[in-house]
């Protein structure tokens, strides 16, 4: 199709011999004298006579000669058309009133056989005087000023109406037009699509050069064809799909931005002949790509064929776009299984909290009226943890039954750092972590879980990755800074980043010297994204220095060796032997002893015990306790006895002693008597 003209279906050539009408019409006063060509495509029995192509364009193009008499009535104000025999009989069923600078439809009569009528090039502002004309085919209307769409109601048989370059605003009143098969309303002020869906037959529909910003409502148009909408301001596309015959589509010189914004026409398996120039669309480098891999059943694209090679490129491209979309939608699933994740492990953290929050209240209530003293433990004192024993809350444990469907904790691992949500992902350092991966991870963060419970993970991590040295905690309930003495027991942290959120123990003013104080053996750098200075370290040496001094020179020696352990027994052997030498030997020596072991001695007094812990060791005591209570009443029973057994025999005693003496007198009172008896006894014996 050459640009600048408007061809119906494909712009077959005139000679065609199926075409029951050709009717060629000069469009516009541009110099190129475009034309706008349109094929009724129907049986020729449906007209009287063959109506061949040179005698349309001797009648609409070169017959502006015509001898056609105006007349003025004194009747009516319209003019009265007026033709002589030889005009009825040359052009019996065609009238061609253009450029007659007419402002008004003249009346017509006595030509009711009319088929096409031409008002091109006036200045008529209103349809009208042409309702006898009931069967005319084709009316010619282009150029005018005409504002509303109307008087064509008894036209049952209009089959072309060309409307174009007016002032139409909408499109309206074409009811009764259900054979039309063209319909030209190019060049208006259109700003809507409307009330053409019962326009079952019409194949070609021209909009260009209106005011459109969309594309819709095109239901029900079964055989259209062509569609022309270039020159407008369309930005996106819609229903187009759900024309099943439609093959030309013209979108030239419109707004629109991107294929999505047209996807529909991917759905499309009749269109061929497509275009999109002056869009922004087509100056992008994807475009021609992505419109052949979402219409490979296109053969022209912007008024150029096809080729196999573009083809072949876009089927290629097509199946890398499908595995990047693919790609992409693994990934947004991803995200959002983490996303739903992640509130279900904060939604089972509040109700976990919620739970231990109203045990520690019950048994607040319960203890109220005796205080216990706090518990010491290796050295460190504990704060006595309520024992869970309460029932659940029946709404609580209903919440948690819904939401065990869901997973309850996330592992991911996100370049060099490793998120750990919720309790169960602790078990993920149980894992054969690959070499490459668990060196790769320098920062671990915990989010939703009990610091307690990492605790016990800690020495894992220590060995899963070395080279660990950044920890985060986010909702760990730290709340005490006891529990900094559990990190002594890693391989080395750099950094350290407490979030408020769900950590109390941030509250603190002295907390971040407390950390520089305990954890002073791995030089840390920065905490909570601050630089550490050395003015900070020297702080944190006065305000807790006498602490750890305390600690260490309060206890006793074999209580300070089972605090330390066998990695540190040695070390403070060291250091008691030591005493005595001179000092700067002994700086020295410590130094050297410093640097093999890492943490101080008199910092390594300062444990933190966990709650599981604790309750193993309360249990422990408990049954020593039971054990020496059993012990001693047994001593203080058989102690017992023997007292009673002893004053028994202290009453006894005197005349026993009596029945003593008397037996060995009267024994040896007869001296040989008794000698006889013993020499008896001994031979007896014998």
């Amino acid at each position: 199709m050459i640009p600048g003209k408007y061809r119906s279906v494909s712009g077959r050539a005139a000679n065609n011999v199926n075409c029951g009408l050709h009717l060629v019409i000069q469009t516009s006063s541009l110099p190129e004298k475009n034309k706008v060509e349109f094929k009724l495509n129907k049986d020729t029995s449906s007209f009287p006579g063959r109506l061949l192509q040179h005698d349309l364009e001797r009648n609409y193009s070169s017959r502006q000669g015509d001898h056609i008499n105006l007349v003025s009535s004194s009747l009516s104000s319209f003019p009265i058309l007026q033709r002589s025999s030889e005009e009825k009989i040359l052009y019996s069923d065609r009238l061609s009133l253009e450029r007659q600078k007419l402002t008004v439809c003249p009346i017509i009569n006595g030509e009711d056989h009319l088929r096409l009528l031409n008002f091109q090039h006036n200045f008529i502002t209103r349809i009208q005087n042409i309702s006898n004309l009931q069967k005319l085919i084709s009316l010619d209307l282009y150029d005018n000023q005409i504002e509303e769409i109307s008087g064509l109601s008894t036209l049952r048989c209009l089959r072309v109406l060309l409307l174009g370059k007016n002032r139409i605003k909408k499109i309206s009143n074409l009811e009764n037009l259900k054979s039309l098969d063209v319909l030209d309303l190019h060049g208006n002020q259109i700003t809507k699509i409307e009330n053409i869906n019962h326009l079952c037959e019409l194949r070609v529909l021209n909009l260009a050069r209106n005011f459109l910003s969309h594309v819709d409502n095109l239901n029900g148009l079964d055989s259209l064809t062509e569609l022309n909408l270039r020159h407008n301001q369309i930005t996106f596309v819609r229903d187009v799909d759900n024309l099943p015959c439609l093959q030309h589509l013209f979108l030239s010189f419109n707004n629109i931005s991107s294929f999505d914004s047209v996807s529909c026409l991917a759905d499309s398996s009749s269109l061929s002949d497509i275009t999109f120039d002056g869009n922004p669309i087509a100056q992008e480098s994807w475009y021609k790509h992505t419109v052949l891999q979402n219409m490979m059943q296109l053969r022209q694209l912007d008024m150029k064929r096809i080729t196999e090679e573009e083809r072949r490129m876009a089927s290629v491209l097509a199946k890398k776009e499908e595995e990047k979309k693919r790609e992409s939608h693994k990934q947004s699933l991803l995200k959002e299984k983490k996303r739903l994740t992640i509130n279900n492990v904060a939604r089972q953290w509040d109700l976990q909290q919620q739970r231990v929050a109203n045990i520690a209240t019950n048994e607040d209530r319960k203890d109220s009226d005796s205080a216990q003293d706090p518990c010491q433990i290796d050295g460190s004192t504990l704060s006595a943890f309520p024992e869970e024993t309460g029932p659940l809350d029946s709404g609580l444990n209903n919440a948690l039954q819904g939401l065990s469907v869901i997973d309850t904790y996330l592992v991911e691992v996100d370049g060099d750092t490793l998120s750990l949500y919720g309790s169960g992902a602790l078990e993920s350092l149980d894992r054969n972590w690959s070499v490459q991966t668990s060196g790769m991870i320098t920062t671990v963060s915990f989010t939703f879980i009990e610091f307690d419970e990492i605790v016990h993970v800690l020495p894992k991590l220590k060995i899963k990755f070395p080279n660990s040295l950044h920890l985060k905690f986010k909702e760990t309930n730290l709340v005490m800074l006891q529990q900094f003495n559990a990190l002594a027991q890693l391989r080395r942290v750099d950094q350290l980043t407490i979030d408020p959120q769900g950590n109390p123990v941030v509250n603190f003013t002295l907390w971040k010297y407390y950390v520089l104080f305990r954890l002073s053996h791995f030089s840390m750098q920065k905490i909570n994204g601050t630089e550490v200075t050395q003015n900070d370290m020297i702080m944190a040496e006065r305000l807790f220095g006498i602490l750890a001094h305390v600690a260490s020179s309060e206890l006793p020696q074999y209580r300070l060796i089972s605090i330390l352990g066998d990695a540190r027994k040695k070390q403070f052997r060291y250091l008691l032997e030591s005493k005595g030498k001179k000092p700067g030997i002994i700086n020295e020596e410590n130094n050297d002893s410093k640097r093999l072991v890492g943490e101080n001695t008199n910092r390594a007094t300062l444990n933190y015990t966990t709650r599981d812990f604790y309750n193993e060791k309360l249990e422990e005591v408990k049954e020593k306790k039971k054990f020496c209570k059993t012990y001693i009443e047994d001593l203080v029973k058989e102690a017992t006895e023997i007292n009673m057994k002893n004053e028994a025999l202290q009453k006894l005693w005197p005349q026993m002693f009596i029945e003593l003496v008397r037996d060995a007198v009267i024994e040896i009172r007869n001296k040989n008597s008794y000698m006889k008896l013993c020499l008896q006894q001994i031979t007896d014996q014998k």
